[in-house]
């Protein structure tokens, strides 16, 4: 007989939301196996891009293919707008990188504006992205034959509140009951630690390094067969792929600008082109020492033709791949550990194909070697979709005895007068946590109080 409190759930899929490519999975019942569902093109993760037309609206690979002709009306990496205000420098820099438009909405949050069905229509990126999640749950229904109900979606563990309630909103949107919202590192530590390959019961420290399309996380945990603690997480939900990609394109559009004195720039899908392309280019050079940048009549006729060396891209983003080490110092400091202590260095994400971003990992790490046994980019949505397993109660070897302990990654605390905040719990507290402190009120007698509590490392408000 099945639990009443399971009932109303459903089948349950782990979803990685991710910036650029999204990925969803699903624990079968009575193994220990997850299977990662593949979309309608046969493809086992999704772009994360929706774009909109005279007739209808497209969604994943099918948005991502018709960008360049019609760049002002497709759009991606809202991940990047998901919980943010339109004034923030983050959204403020990338909106002078978008062939869309981005406009201010209600309460100051970003709203994208296109052209649908011939009307100017403004969708907030928690519809977007809901968008992006109904073709995932949809994908899921196909291949399982059944509704699904209940979903786990993945965050950036550096994502703050604001940034997981909207991605929960997002899934309540795209129809999905969140079971959970769980960080990506952690996910991808799950998918790690049950995996058959590491079946050893003995207790170490694993170090999950997760560099995405858009966003960057580390994380410390340590674990045994089923018990997994995270120490330390840190990161940057404003660094990945995307901006290796976009260094590469401002190479090259200052390559033709110097021989062909015009700038292929101006045009939303000229740039369009030419990011694809340097997409292409750095996934290339992962493998090859060289290749060869070639669009055929880019800006008035033109071909672009530029000659890329793996030397020259890292040259070009090495300060980028040196931001990378400082979460991964951060993390050990917090946690109180020395790099010989690590026993594990796990690489998740797309980005860490790259061979300076592995050897630089390795430096740190006194030559250690890095652990690529896990499918970078689907280890993320295989934890999910264990998480959502069990608290779906799928009956599995991986749920049996598995205790999951997360931290808080922002520091959260109360503003006291003079706009201090009194930081009460730390960040890389273990969760739940509770915390009782006495504070006086300013004035005697007084009636009421405002309590604002605030979240981050910043001691005024």
């Amino acid at each position: 007989m099945s639990d009443p409190s399971t009932e109303d759930i459903g089948t349950a899929i782990g979803i990685d939301l991710g910036t650029t490519f999204s990925c969803v999975g699903v624990l079968i019942a009575g193994t220990n196996r997850v299977d990662i569902i593949p979309n309608d093109q046969g493809n086992r993760t999704t772009p994360s891009w929706v774009a909109f037309n005279d007739s209808e609206r497209l969604i994943g690979d099918a948005a991502k293919s018709q960008a360049a002709m019609n760049a002002r009306n497709t759009v991606y990496d809202v991940k990047r707008l998901i919980g943010r205000k339109i004034d923030d420098p983050c959204v403020q820099d990338d909106m002078k990188l978008w062939p869309f438009k981005v406009v201010p909405g209600a309460g100051g949050k970003p709203f994208v504006q296109v052209q649908f069905k011939g009307e100017t229509k403004d969708f907030s990126a928690e519809e977007i992205s809901s968008m992006v999640l109904s073709k995932l749950k949809s994908d899921a229904e196909t291949f399982m034959n059944k509704p699904v109900k209940s979903a786990v979606i993945t965050v950036p563990a550096y994502f703050n509140d604001q940034q997981r309630q909207a991605t929960k909103d997002a899934g309540s949107i795209a129809g999905l009951n969140v079971l959970r919202i769980i960080n990506e590192p952690t996910a991808a530590a799950l998918a790690y630690g049950l995996d058959a390959k590491n079946p050893s019961n003995k207790e170490r420290n694993v170090l999950i390094y997760d560099l995405g399309g858009g966003t960057f996380d580390v994380s410390l945990l340590n674990m045994d067969s089923s018990f997994f603690e995270v120490r330390a997480t840190n990161g940057d939900t404003h660094l990945g792929g995307q901006d290796f990609d976009q260094r590469l394109a401002n190479y090259c559009i200052a390559e033709f600008k110097k021989k062909h004195k015009q700038d292929p720039s101006e045009n939303p899908r000229t740039k369009r082109r030419i990011l694809t392309a340097c997409e292409r280019a750095k996934r290339t050079l992962s493998s090859a020492m060289s290749t060869t940048i070639e669009i055929e009549a880019l800006h008035e006729g033109i071909d672009m033709m530029v000659n890329i060396s793996r030397a020259k891209f890292e040259e070009m983003c090495s300060d980028l791949f040196a931001k990378t080490m400082e979460p991964v110092q951060k993390v050990l400091q917090d946690a109180k550990i020395n790099p010989d202590k690590v026993n594990e260095i796990v690489l998740v994400g797309g980005s860490t194909r790259i061979p300076k971003i592995q050897s630089l990992l390795q430096d740190f790490f006194g030559g250690k070697e890095l652990n690529k046994s896990i499918n970078p980019d689907e280890a993320v949505a295989h934890g999910a979709a264990v998480q959502a397993g069990i608290l779906a109660g799928v009956e599995s070897e991986a749920a049996q005895g598995l205790l999951l302990l997360d931290v808080t990654p922002l520091s959260l605390g109360i503003e006291t007068q003079g706009t201090i905040m009194s930081t009460m719990i730390p960040r890389n507290t273990t969760i739940p946590a509770k915390k009782t402190q006495i504070f006086s009120t300013t004035t005697d007698n007084q009636s009421t109080v405002k309590i604002c509590v605030y979240e981050g490392e910043c001691a005024l408000t």
